[in-house]
């Protein structure tokens, strides 16, 4: 009897409402990877109010998995939030990148500093083992992959600086600037050989030679605000300029008047 009771409660079906909750979060990583395809390749323009009805409908979801959707690339810089007005791509703007970057150059710069002082031998290997893992396929892979790697990269220095309001602050940076970032690695300016400064990074690190890492660092920074500067200048021609010379004139007619 008693083997019985147990074979019986073993087999309990699931509970009906977990497979609900399988499907949703199925809905949700779907509209998800479309609706950041849409913006990546330009198909929401930059400053668009996102219908997200019509978003719903066209991906034959509910309201709830877009607005998940939503709210997760809103974390990560691709899109605001408007009280009372809802979500909007991200402007491509220059206003306020250079602030951005200067701010970003100064908590890594600071973090290296702080890493070199604090972190123990195996914690700087960490960061060596990270890189190691990466660098052979680094240039080869998919923007998003790049990306995701190079955050991963800076955001370990940040944490082995052994202070956690640089972690978060450098985490907030990047999803501000993630956007750009994502449209300048796929730029023609991006530089993949960036791989030889993540490497001297390193070396400087296990080194504990602070004074070349941040060297190291502060060019690395600039040279990638220098190439999103091309990248964003080219994205808002790609995206805003017309079809034919039609518009164009039209603005020119105008600005004369």
């Amino acid at each position: 009897m008693t083997e019985t009771a147990t074979s019986s409660a073993d087999s309990t079906p699931p509970i009906a409402g977990d497979a609900d909750v399988r499907r949703t979060a199925d809905s949700s990583e779907r509209a998800y990877n479309t609706i950041r395809k849409l913006l990546v390749e330009f198909r929401l323009k930059p400053g668009e109010r996102i219908n997200e009805v019509k978003l719903a409908t066209n991906l034959g979801v509910s309201r709830t998995p877009v607005r998940e959707a939503l709210n997760r690339l809103a974390s990560e810089g691709f899109v605001s939030l408007t009280p009372n007005r809802g979500f909007f791509v991200r402007s491509l703007s220059t206003e306020g990148l250079l602030d951005l970057y200067e701010l970003r150059g100064i908590l890594e710069c600071a973090a290296f500093r702080l890493m070199c002082e604090r972190a123990e031998d195996t914690e700087l290997r960490r960061l060596q083992s990270y890189w190691e893992a990466i660098v052979d396929g680094y240039r080869d892979q998919p923007a998003d992959v790049i990306l995701t790697e190079d955050e991963g990269f800076h955001m370990l220095i940040a944490e082995l600086s052994g202070n956690p309001e640089i972690v978060a602050q450098l985490a907030s940076i990047n999803a501000r600037i993630r956007f750009i970032r994502r449209i300048q690695i796929e730029h023609s300016s991006h530089d993949r050989t960036q791989i030889s400064a993540h490497s001297a990074i390193v070396a400087a690190a296990v080194a504990r030679d602070v004074e070349k890492g941040v060297e190291l660092l502060r060019e690395h920074i600039e040279m990638t605000v220098s190439a999103t500067q091309r990248a964003l200048k080219d994205a808002l021609l790609r995206v805003f300029a017309p079809d034919d010379g039609a518009g164009l004139k039209r603005r020119r007619r105008v600005g004369a008047a």
